[in-house]
């Protein structure tokens, strides 16, 4: 799965613990200098990450047994071959994804999904400042140390600060310090497992569940693994060769991610089997899920202190991965920012978000809010790319695309918007969103919504259904989510394009560019 060219971990224009001043411009093919197998690192770095450990225990708090929640890991874990088909746009274009969202919805229409998507990685920032600090305040609760309020401001502003740092370097910076950090993170999560082998049990039974909340799980676990990163993978395919093999992209994307958090999600569900105590599964669904790992007896502190120790520092390799995508999408809306001052732009927004989160909410309660957001629109967009991509028969004119001006191919209209894809956004965010179940609350939790498509409702559950209250028998309405904000998207989408032809008017036109054009 290699290609003829070698790479030093840079260029020029992008070099390790540099700071890269390239934004949303196109990279020339002299400064390509990844191949797959580095993406794939980069993205190992990334998925060897206490994140999916810990979505691997919020899976469990949903009331499934061992053995199901296994199989939902697995299922929702193949979504990641999507990153593979969103990474490959890349290199043919020389920039990031909402750059290459211009061919699609317009040149002025894609600023709207560009904002979508600068909020979810503004959302998957504070996920990970969250995480940060409750790690800290574990690690100075088992020192003796009582963590205030005016403390946890403290490790806030701190976490969000330190946060900048790899970011702000780049792209080959990135790739370094994530492809290093592969093998202590794999030996101290090896470690974890050991104590996971000899206490956890796999004839754990949850509180029961139909597959109505089987389908719930499975769009959870998608939602946060492949889907959920499909719209950064071209921001660092940019760096691959045009003619990097298109099987050696998807193969080592898939591989580096799927494999790895897969065994994070397992690790995080095991651990939940002996620790799911009462208090326990309140501290898994509570404001700090690191909770539940302080006080208990299965494990030792000084496992505990080095796992949280090492936890801290991956946290902060992967919301760089965030700031660094959502640095180009705030470019990509049209703000006159260079990348680095959007990366201290973000970092301050999130240090407010996490504030706010930190003391109006519960960590599982938003990850489950932010689940909705990422599904109803990444969905659409991506079946959207995706066909646009096959129309357009694997090719871009990369020159088009960093044009602004009404004269450029991908204008589309007088407006800037390419309707087609506007519209098909719409409908699939709206299907999305009639066909999604919110993942459970925790037993008790007063608040509740389904949608008309996702109407199923079971278990006992009492008072209505939006104010109602739900004992550990609920197992509420079936997840179509996903594919109906994919497929449905790209279905309309297609039918639009043949009708009025306005992507094979532009495939035409660029054919006669092409020749001066790149």
């Amino acid at each position: 799965m290699a290609i003829t060219i070698n790479s030093h971990d840079g260029s020029p224009g992008d070099s390790a613990f540099h700071i890269e001043r390239r934004g949303i411009d196109f990279v020339p093919e002299s400064e390509r200098w990844a191949t797959p197998r580095n993406i794939g690192a980069l993205w190992a770095g990334s998925a060897l990450n206490v994140e999916y450990f810990i979505y691997g225990a919020l899976l469990m708090g949903f009331g499934f047994s061992f053995y199901t929640a296994l199989s939902i890991i697995l299922i929702g874990n193949v979504s990641f071959f999507l990153l593979g088909l969103a990474s490959l746009q890349g290199p043919e274009t020389g920039t990031t994804a909402f750059i290459i969202s211009r061919a699609p919805f317009g040149t002025q229409g894609s600023r709207l999904l560009s904002f979508f998507n600068w909020i979810t990685q503004l959302g998957f920032e504070t996920e990970g400042l969250i995480l940060i600090v409750g790690a800290a305040i574990v690690l100075f609760q088992m020192a003796g140390v009582h963590v205030s309020s005016p403390l946890k401001v403290i490790f806030i502003i701190l976490a969000a600060a330190i946060q900048a740092v790899m970011p702000y370097f780049g792209h080959a910076t990135m790739v370094k310090v994530l492809r290093a950090l592969i093998i202590p993170f794999g030996a101290i999560f090896i470690l974890f497992a050991i104590y996971d082998f000899k206490h956890g049990s796999a004839s754990f039974k949850g509180f029961g569940g139909g597959w109505e909340l089987y389908t719930a799980g499975i769009a959870f676990t998608i939602a946060l693994s492949g889907l959920g990163w499909t719209e950064c993978g071209n921001d660092y395919t940019r760096y691959l060769p045009r003619n990097a093999s298109k099987g050696s992209i998807v193969g080592w994307v898939f591989v580096s991610t799927a494999i790895p958090e897969i065994a994070m999600m397992i690790l995080g569900a095991a651990t939940y089997t002996f620790l799911s105590s009462k208090a326990q599964s309140a501290a898994w669904n509570g404001a700090n899920p690191f909770e539940a790992l302080h006080g208990q007896s299965f494990i030792p502190s000084w496992v505990i202190v080095i796992f949280l120790l090492f936890a801290i520092v991956q946290l902060f390799g992967i919301n760089s991965l965030d700031l660094y995508s959502s640095g180009v999408s705030l470019q990509a809306m049209g703000l006159r920012l260079r990348r680095y001052q959007a990366v201290v732009l973000d970092s301050v927004l999130a240090c407010g978000l996490t504030i706010y989160a930190e003391f109006q909410s519960t960590f599982s309660l938003y990850m489950k809010e932010f689940v909705g957001v990422i599904i109803v629109w990444i969905a659409p967009w991506f079946g959207i790319m995706l066909v646009d991509w096959l129309l357009r028969k694997y090719r871009y004119n990369a020159t088009e695309l960093q044009r602004r001006d009404a004269g450029s191919l991908y204008y589309a209209s007088k407006s800037g918007v390419n309707w087609n894809g506007i519209i098909a956004f719409v409908v699939g965010l709206v299907c999305a969103t009639l066909a999604f179940s919110k993942a459970p609350p925790p037993v008790n939790f007063p608040f509740h919504w389904m949608t008309p498509v996702s109407n199923h409702y079971g278990g006992a559950c009492a008072g209505s259904l939006v104010h109602g209250t739900c004992s550990a028998g609920w197992y509420g309405g079936a997840d179509f989510s996903v594919p109906a904000g994919i497929l449905i998207a790209a279905l309309v989408y297609f039918v639009l394009e043949k009708f009025t032809g306005t992507v094979a008017k532009q495939v035409r036109r660029q054919k006669e560019l092409e020749p001066t054009a790149q």
